[in-house]
């Protein structure tokens, strides 16, 4: 998903809030940490995961591993925390998404 620069400053600003709810640490990622990312993204849209002092992973890799698992957005990296988005597809739970300024079509 291509987010322009306004939709990425809604999203930050909607993310501030929010504690982590995700670490990594010196175990790294696994296959079931993803899942379950995968999971609270689809009910939360929008959430954070830190990375421990204790781990070897750098930053930008584990944000961009789970990019490519999970299929969402790393919106904002700060320090050791990542902000992850992607839009739930049960409209139930799409109070972020739905919120999310349009693109204007030219």
């Amino acid at each position: 998903m291509n987010l322009t620069g306004k939709q990425k400053r809604f999203l930050r600003s909607e993310a501030h809030h929010l504690t982590p709810i995700f670490q990594v640490g010196k175990g790294g990622l696994s296959d079931e940490m993803m899942k379950q990312i995968g999971e609270a993204l689809e009910k939360r849209e929008i959430l954070k995961v830190s990375l421990l002092q204790n781990t070897d992973e750098e930053v930008t890799e584990v944000a961009a591993a789970i990019e490519k698992t999970v299929g969402c957005d790393a919106i904002q990296i700060i320090g050791r925390v990542i902000v992850l988005f992607q839009p739930s597809t049960k409209e139930k739970y799409q109070r972020i998404s739905s919120r999310l300024p349009r693109v204007k079509a030219n």
